[in-house]
């Protein structure tokens, strides 16, 4: 009797436990089905001796299928007031980046084999920016429960797919009630430990989380990076359209 109720135990906490892959799709669906958004961001730079500069940006996202859209134009200082970026998200390609940029009035295409570059001098590269999907990952099976700042944490580790791809792996930490992003430490091509994030200000839509704060810090220079984002409304109708190369040079 005593060998059967172990079996049963063990087979409904087998059935029960997630993969790093499931707890990956949960995390998604959180921030899945805003349709479209519109924020202002404040983008915070801070040099290995504290100094800071900050700039601002006006921000617009378009959620698809499997393809995002996103359109970030910087507001100030007068120095990039102007620039903008624009990013096609893909699935089976690398994403389409195009960044334009006033003083030259021109666009410039951002190539797959430059996704690893700095973003605007930022902590943040081209391919921090792109929308998550977990298509573009492999997912180490184990998935660990860990305690983080006193709150129970999953903790996995992931792959990106991209051959262009400046790391060669992510370690996440996830909350277990609500799955939402707390921690992302990124691993550089000689497997050394690169940058960490940090997941802060969520906001909740009706059942839909948008992130209100990401800190990066970059450990092998000492630099970090902060994202706010204020005034975010979602599903406010935009379409394809709104997210066109014209746009650019508006």
């Amino acid at each position: 009797m005593t060998k059967i109720l172990f079996s049963i135990i063990f087979i409904s906490t087998t059935l029960l436990a997630l993969s790093n892959y499931e707890a990956a799709l949960k995390s998604e669906a959180a921030m899945s089905g805003f349709k479209d958004a519109t924020s202002k961001m404040q983008m915070t730079l801070i040099n290995a001796r504290g100094q800071k500069k900050t700039r601002t940006m006006k921000m617009k996202v378009l959620e698809g299928e499997d393809e995002d859209k996103s359109l970030m134009e910087f507001l100030t200082p007068a120095d990039v007031k102007g620039t903008k970026f624009l990013s096609y998200e893909h699935i089976d390609k690398d994403d389409d980046q195009w960044m334009y940029l006033p003083a030259l009035k021109r666009v410039k295409r951002i190539s797959s084999k430059n996704k690893s570059g700095a973003f605007m001098g930022s902590e943040f590269s081209y391919e921090d920016l792109s929308a998550f999907n977990v298509k573009k990952y492999t997912y180490k099976d184990e998935l660990e429960e860990v305690t983080l700042n006193g709150v129970t944490m999953y903790k996995g580790e992931s792959v990106p797919t991209s051959k262009y791809t400046g790391y060669t792996k992510l370690i996440t930490w996830m909350d277990k009630e609500t799955f939402l992003v707390q921690k992302v430490e990124y691993y550089d091509r000689k497997r050394k430990l690169l940058k960490s994030s940090y997941f802060e200000d969520y906001k909740n839509f009706g059942g839909v989380y948008r992130i209100g704060k990401i800190t990066m810090k970059n450990i092998q220079n000492d630099k970090t990076t902060i994202l706010v984002w204020s005034d975010e409304k979602i599903k406010t109708g935009l379409s394809s359209k709104d997210f066109h190369k014209r746009h650019l040079k508006r």
